[in-house]
């Protein structure tokens, strides 16, 4: 994603028109963040406008010397983790596992696996918990460390390490079963 600077320019001056373009422009990159932590199309589309908002309303303290994709994807994440914050308590309940120790033994990668697309994949990790599918993403996709996680979700270490680990049993699970299925 290449923003031009003079539109960023125009957006710090509040031009509707050039706020308009930036969305646009902006979209497919947002929206593919989105889809990876929303349970949905639609509440990825709510998210989207909550966080491009909150982007325009903090457009006048970006700081050019960082790469403009790179700050507004932290604005969406966090947005993302806001919203999950808030409707954590009534969608699930997180069972705290304080005393995991990571497991080694994970299957390596099979030649199947290269069969199987990016679209079925996604697909696979959007069966996920939604706590499960929000570790995973933010450790394997987005690069936080569990600690991070788990101030970020609020949720221990320990319990953040359980849920990478019941996202790859159960990913490895469902594509087995995919690749199983195609032989």
């Amino acid at each position: 994603m290449n923003i031009r600077p003079q539109l960023i320019a125009l957006c710090i001056k509040q031009d509707r028109k050039a706020e308009y373009e930036l969305y646009k422009e902006s979209y497919s990159f947002l929206m593919g963040i989105c889809l990876r932590y929303a349970k949905d199309k639609d509440t990825a589309g709510e998210i989207l406008n909550m966080g491009f908002m909150k982007i325009l309303s903090n457009i006048s303290s970006y700081n050019p010397q960082i790469p403009f994709g790179a700050w507004i994807r932290k604005i969406m994440i966090n947005t993302l983790i806001d919203e999950y914050r808030k409707h954590k308590k009534e969608k699930e309940r997180i069972t705290y596992v304080e005393n995991y120790y990571e497991s080694s033994d994970y299957s390596e990668v099979n030649e199947a696996l290269g069969k199987i697309s990016y679209d079925q994949i996604m697909f696979e990790i959007n069966k996920l918990p939604l706590a499960t599918k929000k570790v995973f993403n933010l450790f394997v996709i987005d690069g936080y460390s569990h600690k991070e996680i788990a101030e970020l979700l609020e949720i221990s270490e320990g319990t953040s390490k359980w849920h990478l680990n019941a996202a790859r049993q159960k990913l490895k699970e469902q594509l087995e079963s995919k690749i199983l299925i195609k032989a």
